[in-house]
């Protein structure tokens, strides 16, 4: 005959595992259904802005008397 202590101890156990069993995660990987862009208006801005500097730049360092 099995002892009461240990078949409660064996059935706590049990339900235990069988509730972290319950519990496991899910994990999907699916394909976008829209293509991934990528917007590159940033950088060409700071380029265009970049080269406007410059050229004001070159254009105080030539008539440096007006200012």
């Amino acid at each position: 005959m099995v002892k009461p202590r240990i078949l409660i101890s064996l059935l706590i156990v049990l339900g235990c595992s069988a509730s972290l069993a319950a519990c496991s995660p899910k994990v999907q990987v699916t394909m976008p259904n829209e293509p991934i862009t990528i917007n590159m208006n940033v950088k060409i801005r700071h380029e265009i802005l970049v080269k406007v500097d410059k050229e004001i730049d070159t254009l105080f360092d030539e008539n440096s008397d007006l200012f």
